[in-house]
């Protein structure tokens, strides 16, 4: 795989592009599956890093998976339903959703050993709502050497509250409650778009899911799953990561494949950056403005701003006329991109959860370094708006969650290598 992507500035963005499967819908997905009799088929699946390894993952608790000719991925649980209570330690530091095995495994087998989970250096990941979640459902945990042990007792429905409306706790007790006898009432419940397609499919399978998308999650427990066929959602972080090419290159754009109500806080941004948008029957137009016009923006759980758009805005309102702030509620180090933007000739100065960008004329081309997922898409961004070569170092953090982002580029007129 490709460790670095060099990149000439200066060539405006035109024509459509096809957003792939959602990562973070796709990786629950193939999670949950395990836990349905039969193979499932999952359409609309990116071939991305985070993916494979998540393909990895499975394979090694004794679940098959194959590609099929047709692009869908096929997930085969064992026929006699015993997959290995435990993941993977070295896999499973690599990815963040492999946390997602714990509430899977415990709905699939009752037990699960999971380590703690890895992926971008981007913030702390506590896994204590997932922990208090699946102890209220009658799971007995115990943490030791960087593991968590846990099995049923007396498993039994629950009113659960959590403290902060995290996706993955949503996820893993929606997973774990809906083989849970009785009823399950998930308060301050994770919104996002990719829990309401988690529902979707746990529904698909025979679950009894309700109020995904809302905060109050309802859930009535069922002995078996089974498995099917399922398209999984289009990516909005990918869509966005596009809409914004167009805005910073100056070009006009056509992202397809897109569920629009998914994107309204990225598109509000935009427009209040000058950017037109428009929403057609083949997907969002995104025409560039005469200039960028500053924004403030604030991170906050869906529906609010996403933090996953947040470096790719930054890269965006570096060449705004003006000042924008932006203050980051998620993930304490998303600021790590600055001091790579700054060696491009950006003028960002931070305190704390809150960056001031005061915007310049141009960007100019640099060796920089890709930090994590989003610091590197948004990286390119600000490589392809700035002025000479660029090249990106690190550049494998980018693949981890952008299908062909380098040949999607170029055939919008990207000079990408």
């Amino acid at each position: 795989m490709k460790d670095q992507l060099v990149i000439e500035g200066g060539q405006p963005l035109y024509g459509s592009v096809h957003v792939s499967g959602a990562k973070n819908a796709g990786l629950v997905l193939m999670a949950a599956s395990i836990m349905a009799s039969g193979q499932t088929i999952l359409d609309n699946v990116p071939r991305i890093r985070d993916v494979e390894v998540m393909i990895e993952i499975l394979n090694d608790i004794g679940v098959k998976t194959f590609w099929n000719a047709d692009g869908s991925l096929a997930i085969c649980p064992p026929s006699s339903g015993q997959v290995s209570k435990q993941t993977c330690d070295e896999l499973s530091k690599m990815l963040r959703a492999s946390n997602l095995f714990l509430g899977a495994l415990l709905g699939c087998t009752g037990e699960a050993i999971v380590p703690l989970p890895g992926g971008c250096d981007i913030g702390s990941r506590p896994m204590d709502l997932h922990i208090k979640g699946v102890q209220a459902l009658g799971v007995q945990t115990e943490i030791e050497h960087g593991y968590i042990y846990a099995h049923s007792g007396q498993p039994h429905g629950a009113r659960i509250y959590l403290d902060f409306p995290s996706v993955g706790a949503t996820e893993n007790i929606m997973m774990l409650a809906s083989k849970t006898p009785g009823v399950s009432i998930l308060e301050n419940a994770a919104k996002e778009p990719e829990i309401v397609d988690l529902a979707n499919f746990l529904n698909f399978m025979g679950a009894k899911v309700r109020g995904a998308g809302t905060d109050v999650i309802k859930i009535e427990g069922v002995s078996e799953l089974k498995a099917g066929r399922y398209s999984i959602i289009p990516d909005r972080i990918e869509a966005g990561t596009y809409m914004v090419a167009a805005a910073i290159t100056g070009g006009e754009v056509l992202v397809e494949n897109v569920i629009p109500t998914h994107l309204h806080p990225v598109i509000a941004k935009l427009k209040e950056s000058g950017a037109s948008i428009e929403e057609t029957d083949g997907g969002i137009l995104v025409k560039a403005g005469a200039r960028i016009l500053p924004v403030d923006i604030k991170t906050l759980p869906y529906p609010g701003f996403p933090t996953d758009m947040q470096s790719q805005m930054m890269s965006l309102l570096t060449l705004a006329c003006g000042h924008s702030v932006i203050v980051e509620n998620v993930f304490e180090n998303r600021f790590q991109i600055v001091d790579e933007l700054k060696r491009m000739g950006a003028h960002i100065k931070v305190e704390g959860h809150t960056a001031v960008i005061e915007g310049v004329t141009n960007l100019c081309g640099t060796r920089v370094r890709a930090t994590d997922l989003r610091a590197g898409a948004a990286l390119i961004l600000a490589a392809l708006a700035a002025r000479g070569q660029t090249t990106i170092e690190d550049a494998v953090h980018i693949f981890r969650g952008y299908e062909n982002i380098h040949q999607k580029l170029s055939s919008l007129g990207a000079k990408v290598y």
